[in-house]
């Protein structure tokens, strides 16, 4: 169960606050506590770490609210604040907003509706802010091995692997699915060897024709074969004192595999065309998705190479079977796409992050990262929504429910009402911003609101324009 979330009211009139703590007591998403005493309320922020939303009236005795507030946020700037005030006195709303209060109420609530959907979106914009600090501590803390990131057990068993093996020469051979980083496990172990002042060079083997994969490998003289018009060092001279990656070794045709052997075996390779040996030092780390015994058993693979590859074996696993890893993950790649696309979006909404939880990623790392891609240069706030995600992924499929059926029928009517809500205003944001050429004062005239209340409205959905 999702706990209680805890209020703060601050507010001179006791009567007030009995009226605020029928409302917002008996909704049962929130635990209220209160005080007259503005110097009261600043000491319970400072030792209660459990507070989410504190409501601030903007008239106190001894103290401005406006003062409170600035206290608020300066000793405890996660907490969200939402200012009270009277009808006459907007002006010191606005002015709070523009302080770092959340949104404002005025006095009295016209509906006890209205107070509790805006302590909801205040709370739900608390919890994904947490949330987002979370996983950037985490990205922060973690165990970074270049640019793999993973807290789950398995990734630890991956990491430790890499730590124990990367200051030998042993070959290594790489297993897992497509898209799983298997190229990221491999530039790891070189950049923690001995080898790391020399290159490390990539092949994909089943990208290529037999004779070209040669040639890419051992290199070639001149006239070896049909547009040989010179000669050519392959790979295996290249990354001399170095380390090669063989991506989908699988796949090597069984002429090369002989000639494969025998570098590996031997330290030996013999360019296409030439009757000439060559010496060379090279480590070799493998990848495959494919099954190499049942290759074996089938024939198409040499059982000596397969074992000359299979001295030290890391299996990296698939991301449905660490589903921990995918909000951190998904955090890594929407900071890094944000900083090349200059976008300010920093977090993720808990519906798309639940979303991006169920679905299963049958193309692994490489797919999560390209829907962050996608959502990053679709994304029109700060946060990145379900609908910003790929249709396979945003769309629900992996949620339970009947097939077809809108999830938000699973939720509270005040939670699905204030969705789909706020799904039509940002949509509608989005239109008059951009006939306005995001200019939001004419927005603001073409949308027929006056200029303080479509600020206000852009702030709540986290949306930046221009004056």
């Amino acid at each position: 169960m999702v706990a209680k979330a805890r209020v703060l009211a601050v507010d001179d009139e006791e009567p007030f606050l009995r009226a605020l703590d029928r409302i917002v007591g008996a909704d049962g998403r929130f635990e209220l506590i209160s005080t007259t005493d503005p110097t009261e309320a600043a000491a319970m922020v400072d030792g209660d770490d459990a507070i989410d939303v504190a409501l601030v009236d903007l008239v106190l005795p001894g103290v401005s609210g406006l003062d409170l507030l600035a206290r608020i946020k300066r000793r405890r700037p996660e907490i969200e604040v939402i200012v009270m005030t009277a009808y006459g006195t907007i002006e010191k709303a606005v002015e709070a907003m523009r302080a770092g209060a959340y949104d404002f109420l005025t006095k009295p609530f016209p509906e006890s509706d209205v107070a509790l959907h805006t302590l909801a979106r205040a709370v739900e914009r608390k919890r994904l802010l947490d949330r987002t600090r979370e996983l950037e501590r985490q990205l922060d803390v973690a165990d970074r091995f270049d640019d793999i990131v993973g807290r789950a057990a398995r990734m630890r068993d991956v990491l430790s692997q890499i730590e124990s093996v990367a200051p030998t020469d042993a070959t290594v051979l790489l297993l897992g699915e497509s898209g799983t980083g298997k190229e990221l496990v491999a530039r790891s172990i070189h950049r923690r060897s001995r080898r790391r002042g020399k290159p490390m060079l990539a092949v994909n083997c089943s990208a290529l024709t037999e004779t070209l994969l040669e040639s890419e490998l051992f290199g070639h003289v001149r006239g070896a074969f049909t547009g040989a018009t010179g000669s050519r060092r392959g790979l295996f001279e290249e990354a001399d004192h170095g380390t090669l990656f063989l991506d989908e070794v699988g796949d090597v045709p069984a002429s090369t595999q002989v000639r494969l052997l025998r570098a590996l075996q031997e330290g030996e390779i013999k360019p296409v065309g030439s009757n000439e040996t060559k010496k060379v030092d090279v480590r070799v780390v493998a990848a495959t998705n494919r099954d190499l015994r049942a290759a074996m058993r089938a024939g198409s693979f040499r059982e000596d190479l397969f074992y000359r590859l299979n001295v030290i074996t890391i299996e990296v696993p698939p991301l449905r079977e660490r589903p921990e890893d995918i909000p951190i993950l998904a955090q890594y790649f929407l900071r890094r796409f944000a900083a090349r696309a200059e976008r300010p979006v920093v977090r993720m909404t808990p519906e798309a992050l639940e979303r991006m939880t169920a679905h299963r990623w049958p193309g692994n790392v490489r797919e999560l990262e390209n829907a962050m891609e996608r959502a990053v240069v679709l994304c029109r706030g700060e946060a990145v929504r379900a609908e910003d995600l790929p249709r396979e992924v945003g769309g629900g499929g992996g949620l339970a429910g009947a097939p077809g059926r809108d999830p938000l029928y699973d939720r509270p009517l005040h939670e699905a009402r204030a969705q789909i809500v706020d799904g039509f205003e940002r949509g509608y944001l989005a239109d008059v911003l951009e006939r306005a050429a995001g200019k939001w004062a004419e927005a603001a005239r073409l949308s027929g609101m006056d200029r303080s209340n479509f600020r206000r409205l852009l702030k709540r959905c986290g949306i930046d324009a221009k004056a």
